[in-house]
């Protein structure tokens, strides 16, 4: 391993920290560096004291993890990992067949919702460039595995996840943190009315069993995205891919299994799904530092302090890769298999230049994320109420 002067890593970062960081130099140049030139990122000079060349930070980062050969692609663990799973799922679908008529069909039901989900993780990643070396194929590979595996849009999510990669937990531009059903700022609660108002300081106790739904959510978002007005990208290619995979499934189900049976089956495995996917996703920023959308704050400190790591056992295949998510957010292209190995490097690295690294486990992260949601939806409680309420949720 490399090694860097070494400094203590910090377990966790707050916002104040984060906005020192992001304010304390004023930008003054900007240029295309080797790190840009890898990630399609533009880097901005700053100046920020205790800090001799921030812009820099990155550069030798990316050299380093370069040099060591870590950006290579891995094709044979994809394929090997494509063909995994596919078996599994081919398994899953002739229990369907053996088990008709008979309430262990909810069985496979919950393991096609569990596989779906490593199909999503694969389509994700072959987004992010990390199978072939070709663009044309990742895009092709990645179109087909959300579309025609998964069922949700490539051009939705695409569109959503890119901004999402350049500005993470930025306010009012990372897509992520815009209001929905949830809340994420103590401004988005405080306009809250009716039951929304009531929800929020509750939303924290509510998130899990809302992923539920987030599976019929995706599928609704597909459709919604290809017949909209406006561009989408290979729309016609979209639109068959998921009419053959949606309507498809939906038909196989119904014409196999008794009515109420066939309802049971299409609702456990959606919920699967999307606790699964949620699951796997919600740790990753959610209850991180958010940073102000006019904060100046170099590439790998905007990164790396936005983000949370996962390291509890198995993670890695559980999540698909996500769970270094630190990693992923500074070399998006990089396979799955070398994660790991990188992350010792950035840890390190992160050590000797007093940038926060956080890495927890898992369910102390979900605690985390329960504890933030609850936390910001107090805001939406009347100015008149107990103050006690306040330590509601910390």
């Amino acid at each position: 391993m490399t090694t860097f002067n070494s400094v203590s890593t910090k377990n966790s970062v707050s916002t104040t920290e984060l906005n020192t960081i992001a304010t304390s130099g004023v930008a003054t140049t900007e240029h295309r560096s080797t790190a840009q030139a890898a990630t399609g990122v533009r880097i901005v000079r700053t100046g920020p004291r205790g800090l001799k060349n921030p812009t820099s930070d990155f550069a030798e980062l990316l050299a380093t993890v370069r040099d060591a050969g870590l950006l290579r692609r891995h094709r044979r663990f994809y394929i090997a990992n494509f063909v995994v799973v596919s078996i599994a799922m081919a398994a899953a679908w002739v229990a369907f067949a053996f088990l008709r008529g008979s309430w262990f069909e909810l069985i496979p039901a919950a393991a096609i919702g569990f596989l779906l989900t490593q199909y999503a993780f694969m389509g994700h990643e072959s987004a992010h460039r990390q199978v072939w070396a070709s663009p044309i194929a990742n895009d092709f590979t990645a179109r087909v595995l959300c579309d025609l595996f998964v069922g949700m849009s490539y051009s939705w999510w695409m569109n959503k996840h890119s901004r999402h990669h350049a500005s993470p937990n930025t306010v009012d531009r990372d897509p992520d943190i815009e209001r929905d059903f949830l809340v994420f700022q103590e401004k988005q609660a405080r306009e809250l009315r009716g039951i929304s108002k009531w929800l929020a300081p509750r939303q924290g106790w509510i998130f899990f069993p809302a992923l539920t739904l987030e599976g019929l959510n995706l599928h609704m978002q597909a459709f919604r995205t290809v017949f909209s007005p406006g561009h989408v990208d290979k729309r016609a290619l979209e639109i068959v891919l998921l009419l053959i995979r949606n309507v498809g499934y939906i038909a196989v189900v119904f014409s196999f299994l008794p009515l109420g049976m066939a309802f049971a089956f299409v609702g456990v495995q959606m919920a699967v799904f999307g606790v699964y996917m949620g699951a796997s996703f919600a740790p990753n920023h959610k209850g991180m530092p958010q940073i102000p959308a006019d904060a100046r704050i170099d590439f790998l400190r905007r990164q790396v302090t936005t983000s949370r790591n996962i390291h509890s056992l198995g993670s890695t295949t559980l999540m698909g890769g996500l769970n270094y998510q630190i990693e992923h957010h500074l070399f998006p292209s990089m396979a799955r298999p070398y994660l790991r190995k990188t992350s010792e490097l950035v840890r390190e690295y992160c050590a000797a230049r007093e940038v926060t690294y956080t890495s927890v486990r898992a369910f102390e992260s979900y605690g985390i994320v329960i504890r933030y949601f609850n936390r910001v939806g107090l805001a939406a409680r009347d100015p008149f109420d107990c103050p006690a309420a306040a330590s509601f949720g910390r």
